[in-house]
């Protein structure tokens, strides 16, 4: 009799393996198992990447479905929990609708980019779009009961450029499927974040992000903000592919969370809209980008044999918001060489199963719960709530890829720690500079 073990994850069904055969043992006779058949572990192996896939679809949809459920239909602040610390609530509440948003949506957005087709995870995509699209409708729209604040207090700043990233990874499915007064509400909320002042750290990026989709879709933007985002981050730069959080260096993951994903996307969308001083930012281009390749090699070796990594330093219920550069390099197909995609898409599925299936990561109605593995409510600083947490969907951007891409096919291959700890020979990294 031969056994076909399933798992069903989120409503979707896959193998776990194939090619064992077992039988059962009458009394009198010695168990047994026979030799795997090769053909069938090689199909099995072959079939990890569409595996893999289909749980990466059904974990992000399985975050998002609250959040946009909701929003949709104008019931974010009357349905979303608010978690945070205690006596926090009254001034997170002021903020957390819009951080959920714009966190979902940055990590979403290269995925629902691919757009529709006929294919089952195509019509998915449709009805995510949507969702989305009447979201962001809902959350710009100054009549709406969700109506979000973009310019009060500080925290606004940083999620208008979560926001703003999301538009600038989807522009044809999240801005121009959008009606044209909504389009207007968009760009009045992220101007109106110019209000808040950001800080001298990873914060002058949240600026010069919002500048970025105001160039992408009116045309121009102030300079200033995206020129010293540049210009500090540079000179804060402290070697071996990681800069400081201003000027002094922090153990912690947000050169990952925010510094170098949002470094590549100012100076992308800078070079693509010949703005301001376009030589400039060509040679810098290749030297930040270098440096990110850099970074997201150290954090694959980070990942254990058994999809943990060290949590250091702050914000760590973000949870695998941690590897949004891993995923970002992956999906720009800029890994370095002796890092493989499938040892990337092993490691950061291992990694994602092993943190959102922990029991107590989703409450009773499916909204993510502060922790790092399942709920533990002091993980979250001050400035952590309920909204904060769906930074996690930042490891998701290699959904952007296509199924038939290389990342998504052939079996899974063993990521750098994995390999050490079996004793293979390994070829590791020198320091950058």
């Amino acid at each position: 009799m031969t056994v076909l073990l399933l798992a069903v994850t989120f409503g979707m069904t896959f193998p776990l393996m194939a090619g064992s055969e077992v039988r059962a043992t009458p009394v009198g006779e010695h168990a047994f198992k026979r030799a795997p058949d090769p053909g069938k572990a090689a199909s099995a192996a072959a079939d990890d990447g569409t595996r893999e896939r289909q749980y990466f679809v059904s974990a992000l949809t399985r975050i998002a479905d609250p959040l946009l459920e909701a929003l949709s239909r104008n019931r974010l602040k009357a349905l979303m929990p608010v978690e945070c610390q205690e006596g926090r609530d009254k001034d997170r509440r002021q903020v957390t609708y819009l951080e959920a948003m714009g966190r979902l949506l940055s990590g979403m957005a290269p995925w629902l980019e691919l757009g529709p087709d006929k294919t089952a995870e195509g019509q998915l995509r449709e009805k995510y779009i949507g969702l989305a699209l009447k979201s962001i409708h809902n959350a710009t729209d100054p009549r709406s009961p969700d109506f979000m604040n973009f310019n009060k207090y500080g925290q606004p700043l940083v999620d208008a450029a979560f926001f703003a990233e999301a538009l600038l990874r989807a522009p044809h499915q999240l801005w121009d499927r959008l009606d044209p007064a909504t389009k207007k509400n968009v760009i009045a909320a992220l101007k109106s974040s110019r209000a808040i002042t950001p800080g001298d750290n990873n914060w002058l990026f949240f600026s010069a992000m919002v500048e970025m989709a105001i160039l992408k879709f009116e045309g121009d933007c102030e300079m200033k903000p995206v020129n010293r985002a540049i210009d500090m981050h540079m000179k804060w730069y402290k070697g071996d592919g990681t800069y400081g959080d201003g000027a002094v260096f922090h153990w912690d993951y947000y050169n990952s969370f925010v510094i170098q994903p949002m470094f590549l996307e100012v100076l992308q969308t800078m070079i693509d809209k010949g703005q301001g001083d376009t030589s400039r930012y060509r040679q810098l281009y290749p030297v930040v980008l270098k440096r990110a390749r850099r970074y997201a090699a150290i954090e694959e070796s980070m990942i254990s044999p058994e999809g943990t990594y060290p949590p250091i330093g702050r914000s760590l219920a973000y949870r695998f918001g941690a590897f949004h550069l891993l995923s970002k390099i992956a999906r720009m197909h800029k890994l370095p060489a002796e890092i493989s995609p499938r040892q990337v898409r092993a490691a950061l599925y291992t990694v994602v199963k092993r943190q959102l299936e922990a029991p107590g990561t989703f409450d009773g109605k499916g909204w993510l719960r502060i922790g790092i593995v399942g709920h533990q409510p002091s993980v979250g600083e001050g400035y952590i709530s309920t909204g904060s947490l769906y930074l996690c969907s930042e490891a998701f951007l290699v959904l952007g890829l296509k199924p038939d891409d290389a990342f998504w096919t052939g079996g899974d291959e063993d990521w750098t720690a994995k390999k050490v700890w079996k004793g293979e020979d390994v070829h590791l990294e020198h320091a950058l500079d």
